[in-house]
C-alpha cells in the first residue's frame, strides 16, 4: 500500500529542481532534472549547436557567429529556468572558453543573464566526467574517455575515486585537420599527445567511453550486430570488436552514417574521425574492452555535490522504487515477497537479489497494467528504459523475470543474445515466484505470514496454514505446477499439521 508520505515525497521528486547549463566546444546545452538526487532524470534536454570552438587552432578566438548562437541559447534556456523556477543551476563551460583569447569577453556576456558560469580546467573537467561514471558503474575500475568538441578528456578511476585527469586538444573539431595530413602523421599526432597519459598503460579495467560522439559510435555497433537494446548506456565491446567497428566507421561517409537511428548528422560528422582516434587509443593503451557510459560531466556535477551516504546508495534500487512507487509497489513489500520466494528461486544464491528485488518490485508495478499491456509494456521497462547500476544482462534477467510473471518464461532469442540460457531460466523463475505469491491472497503481508514456499528433494512445496486453506484456488494449484515444472520439480501442497520446514 502507498502511504501518502510516500505520494508526498514522490510528488516532490518529480518536480524539475534543478539544472545544468554546459557550454561545450561544440554544443551549448541544457539539462533540467528531477527525480532522487542519486537517480536524477532527464526532465528537460535542449542544446545549441554553436561551434564556439571550430575557429581556435586557426585564429585563438571563439567566432562571432557562434558567440551569438551561444547567447540566443543562453537567453532562451535562462527564460524557462525562470519560467520553471528552478534556482539550482550549476553552469560550466569547458575547453572552447577556456583556450580562447575572447573567453573572459564571452563569460562577462554570459552572467548578464544572471548565471555564475565556472570556468573548469582540463584536470576538473576530466575528473567531473569520472565522477559521472563513478555514479552510473559502482565499483567501476578503468580509464575514463570523454570526448568533446574542443577536448578529450582521460582520467583513472578505482575504488570510488579518481586520479591522473588530463585534457589533450583531440575533440572533435579538430581532428579533421589532424586527418587531412595523412593516416601516418595522424596516428603521430594523437599518440604523441597520449604521452602524457603514459599511466593509462598500466591502469586495469576498460575504456569508459563518455560523449554524444562516442555514443554514436555505440548506435552504429548496436544497428551493425541487430542488437536487441536500443539504449547505448552500459553498451560493451572487447577490444577486437571496438577495433572492428572503428575500422570499418573511419572510412565511412556521414551521410550514410546519419541515416541510422540514434546517429544525428552534427554527430555523422565527426563520427569517421573519432573512431580513427580511438583505433589508436586501444592499439597504445590496450585497455579491458570498451563500455559507453551516457553519463559524464553533467552528472558529475550533481554526484559531486552529494552527501558520501547518498553517493552510497544502490543507483538501480533508487531508481526503480523512485519509478515504481507511484505505481503501487513498494521497497518493503517487494522485500518481503523476495524473502518469501527465495528458498525456491535462489536456494544457493549468486549474487542476483538487488536485480531479483528490482524485478519483484517492476512485477509489482507490471499488474497495475491492463491485462494486454502488460506484457509488452513492462518488458519494455527492463529493455529499453534508461537504468544506472545495471548492465545489459542484468536487463535481460529483469525482463525474463517479468516474462515469468506473466506466465510467459520462455527464454527468447533477443534476450539469449543478452545473457545465458542458465541464468535467464532463473530470472523466469523469480517472475513465476512472484506470481504465485500474489495469486494465493494477493501478495498480502497475512498471506505470506501463513504460508510458506520451500523447495526440497525435487518437489516444490506450497504450505498454507489450516485457516487459510480456502486460498488453494485452481489458480493457485495451476501457478505452484507451472513453477515446479519450469524447476523440473513436483508441485507439492500441503495445508495445516503437513508443514515440514
Amino acid at each position: 500500500m502507498v502511504t501518502r508520505r510516500a505520494r508526498s515525497q514522490t510528488r516532490q521528486a518529480e518536480r524539475a529542481d534543478r539544472a545544468v547549463i554546459d557550454i561545450g566546444s561544440n554544443t551549448v546545452r541544457l539539462v533540467v532534472y528531477s527525480g532522487t538526487r542519486r537517480t536524477p532524470s532527464v526532465w528537460l534536454n535542449e542544446k545549441v549547436t554553436a561551434k564556439l570552438g571550430q575557429d581556435l587552432s586557426t585564429t585563438g578566438k571563439l567566432p562571432a557567429k557562434s558567440i551569438a548562437l551561444a547567447m540566443n541559447g543562453l537567453a532562451r534556456f535562462t527564460t524557462i529556468l525562470k519560467d520553471l523556477e528552478i534556482a539550482d543551476v550549476q553552469c560550466v563551460a569547458t575547453a572552447a572558453v577556456r583556450e580562447a583569447k575572447n573567453g573572459p569577453q564571452f563569460l562577462k556576456k554570459v552572467r548578464e543573464f544572471g548565471v555564475e558560469p565556472r570556468l573548469l580546467s582540463g584536470e576538473e573537467e576530466a575528473n567531473i566526467s569520472a565522477l559521472g561514471v563513478i555514479g552510473a558503474f559502482p565499483g567501476a575500475k578503468g580509464i575514463v574517455a570523454d570526448l568533446g568538441g574542443g577536448s578529450l578528456e582521460l582520467v583513472a578511476i578505482g575504488e570510488g575515486t579518481y586520479h591522473d585527469g588530463i585534457s589533450m586538444p583531440l575533440g572533435t573539431l579538430r581532428l579533421p585537420a589532424l586527418r587531412e595530413k595523412g593516416e601516418r602523421a595522424f596516428r603521430k599526432a594523437v599518440n604523441q599527445e597520449l604521452k602524457s597519459a603514459s599511466w593509462a598503460k598500466e591502469q586495469e579495467g576498460p575504456l569508459y567511453l563518455v560523449g554524444g560522439t562516442w555514443r554514436a559510435l555505440a548506435a552504429y555497433a548496436m544497428h551493425r550486430s541487430h542488437y536487441p537494446l536500443t539504449d547505448p548506456h552500459a553498451f560493451k565491446l572487447s577490444n577486437a570488436e571496438a577495433e572492428k567497428v572503428a575500422r570499418k566507421l573511419a572510412k565511412m561517409d556521414p551521410e550514410k552514417l546519419s541515416n541510422i537511428a540514434g546517429i544525428s548528422s552534427s554527430r555523422a560528422a565527426g563520427l569517421p574521425d573519432a573512431a580513427a582516434m580511438l583505433r589508436v587509443i586501444l592499439s597504445t593503451l590496450k585497455p579491458d574492452g570498451v563500455v559507453v557510459s551516457s553519463w559524464g560531466l553533467r552528472e558529475g556535477l550533481l554526484f559531486d555535490r552529494l552527501e558520501p551516504a547518498a553517493r552510497e546508495q544502490d543507483p538501480l534500487l533508487t531508481a526503480v522504487t523512485h519509478f515504481t512507487t507511484p505505481r503501487g509497489a513498494s521497497l518493503s513489500h517487494a522485500t518481503m515477497i523476495a524473502g518469501w520466494t527465495s528458498r525456491v528461486v535462489t536456494p544457493n544464491g549468486r549474487g542476483t537479489e538487488r536485480l531479483r528485488l528490482a524485478a519483484i518490485m517492476l512485477a509489482m508495478a507490471q499488474v497495475r497494467l491492463e491485462p494486454n499491456m502488460r506484457l509488452k509494456h513492462s518488458f519494455d521497462w527492463a529493455i529499453d528504459k534508461r537504468w544506472t547500476g545495471l548492465d545489459h544482462r542484468g536487463r535481460a534477467l529483469i525482463g525474463a523475470a517479468l516474462r515469468g510473471a506473466c506466465n510467459q518464461p520462455e527464454v527468447t532469442d533477443d534476450l539469449l543474445a543478452l545473457a545465458s540460457e542458465k541464468d535467464l531460466r532463473e530470472a523466469a523463475s523469480w517472475g513465476l515466484a512472484f506470481r504465485l505469491c500474489r495469486r494465493i491472497g494477493a501478495g498480502t503481508r497475512a498471506s505470506m505470514l501463513t504460508s510458506r514456499l520451500t523447495r526440497e528433494d525435487g518437489k516444490v512445496v506450497l504450505w498454507l496454514d489450516e485457516s487459510r486453506a480456502s486460498l488453494a484456488s485452481d489458480h493457485v494449484h495451476s501457478d505452484l505446477k507451472s513453477l515446479a515444472s519450469w524447476l523440473d520439480c513436483e508441485a507439492v501442497l500441503r495445508i495445516g499439521d503437513a508443514d515440514e520446514d
